[in-house]
């Protein structure tokens, strides 16, 4: 239950202000928050017919056979750039629907602009896929998930630079053999049946199935009703622990909740608008749960770099010596290089930005969690399992958690049920975060 002090907290209006209507919907019970979700039923049921088409990573995946004829021609010493055949897609038909249903969101109320801005990022990701290949790629892309030079939070690093502070607080590590060597290999199969066996203490009798995907460039994606997996690759032991907590327990858990709140049935699409968010959360998951190694960091933070050499024109041949040079073998140096590149241009400059994202992510979702238990508000963080959503929609959807108009999560990770424990260790990162190590040296620590 809400403490006295969470129960005293209303949520700050955005920029639009709130309607008369809408303040209404603060004061006047379950009922009246039931009949105002009612109200947008029709332009939630309209967006996830006009969404569901709008799918981003699969419409920029490249075939396995250029990451095979890549490989073969480095290895023979003759690397060249990959051709790849851009898919032409329109989206006129959903762009329509979703403008539409943009021009009906009242967005003074706090339901009607989480429409709007869940709309609006179909609507530019829309875009940003029908660009494919040209410079307004990388604008659209840059709009939806931000680049490496923009800031992490007001008044603080960049990415870019968030991104070198790892590499270099993580460089002296992997020198004293930190990372570890992967001296076996657990195949895609395995993976699968391990990924099967954790699925039924959390999810019952909830269908959720695990399938092999061999043209996939990221080792692993989840939705609410299949988790897939890169075929013809090897796995390591911290690689199966992070995609449970990651894909599994994150993305298909939060894609289930969402689809089974009764009035926001968006809550169960993976919009745009949630990518940061949902990466940082599940990032955050490995972190808590002991899954994340530092080679799983280090990689986050190349794929920044990686994303900026690009943006300043290194083609598809440097970024993957980029990745080679740091430490990854070829063919995992292939798929992180692809990431950059899907959608883009191989010659450089026009860019697909989202592994910007997985840093700023983490970093955010830590400090939003911070600030929650800071301010006596841990309900928040729970919200934030309910369905995919955006930090900020956590708060401002906050009257319709409390009055029972949207549910909570059916299903949680352990990691979350444990409230003990995450008040632990949520507490005592935030007392460390407010100790300074200015002016201390290790010497200082001798009697």
């Amino acid at each position: 239950a809400p403490s006295a002090r969470a129960s005293r907290w209303r949520p700050r209006p955005c920029a639009e202000g709130l309607s008369a209507a809408g303040r209404r919907v603060r004061s006047s019970g379950h009922d009246a928050m039931d009949t105002t979700l009612e109200r947008f039923a029709a332009l939630d049921g309209r967006l996830v017919e006009a969404a569901k088409d709008v799918k981003v990573l699969s419409n920029l995946a490249w075939p396995a056979s250029v990451s095979a004829e890549f490989l073969d021609r480095w290895h023979a010493g003759d690397p060249r750039l990959p051709r790849v055949e851009g898919r032409r897609v329109r989206f006129s038909r959903n762009t329509g629907a979703l403008e539409s249903i943009m021009a009906d969101c009242d967005r003074e109320h706090p339901v009607g602009r989480y429409l709007y801005r869940t709309a609006r990022s179909y609507v530019v990701a829309a875009a940003m896929m029908e660009a494919s290949g040209t410079p307004e790629f990388t604008a659209r892309s840059l709009e939806l998930y931000g680049g490496p030079t923009d800031p992490v939070g007001p008044g603080q690093v960049s990415n870019l630079e968030a991104a070198g502070q790892f590499l270099a607080l993580t460089e002296d590590f992997r020198d004293a053999g930190y990372i570890a060597e992967q001296d076996y290999c657990i195949t895609p199969q395995h993976v699968a049946d391990t990924l099967r066996r954790s699925l039924e203490p959390v999810f019952g009798e909830r269908q959720i199935s695990v399938v092999i995907d061999p043209d996939m460039s990221a080792k692993a994606a989840a939705g609410p009703t299949r988790v897939r997996l890169r075929g013809a690759t090897c796995f390591s032991e911290y690689d199966v622990a992070q995609l449970i907590e990651h894909e599994v327990f994150v993305h298909a858990l939060t894609s289930l909740n969402g689809r089974e709140q009764p009035h926001l049935r968006t809550l169960g699409l993976g919009a745009p608008r949630t990518t940061a968010t949902q990466e940082g959360l599940a990032t955050f998951a490995e972190m808590i749960t002991n899954a994340i190694d530092l080679a799983r960091l280090r990689r986050l933070a190349l794929r920044v770099k990686a994303v900026h050499l690009a943006l300043d024109g290194a083609d598809f041949i440097d970024v993957f010596r980029f990745f080679h040079e740091a430490g990854q073998d070829p063919e995992e140096s292939f798929h992180s290089t692809a990431r950059v590149f899907r959608g883009g241009d191989v010659a450089g400059k026009v860019v697909f930005t989202k592994d910007v994202v997985y840093l700023r992510g983490l970093l955010g979702v830590h400090a939003f969690f911070l600030k929650a238990i800071q301010s006596g508000r841990p309900e928040l963080i729970h919200h934030l399992f309910a369905g995919r959503m955006a930090l900020g929609d956590a708060l401002e959807l906050d009257p319709f958690f409390r009055s029972g108009a949207l549910i909570a999560p059916r299903y949680e990770p352990g990691w979350v049920k444990n409230r003990a424990t995450l008040a632990a260790f949520l507490i005592f990162s935030l007392l460390s975060t407010s100790l300074r190590l200015t002016g201390i040296e290790l010497p200082d620590f001798g009697e």
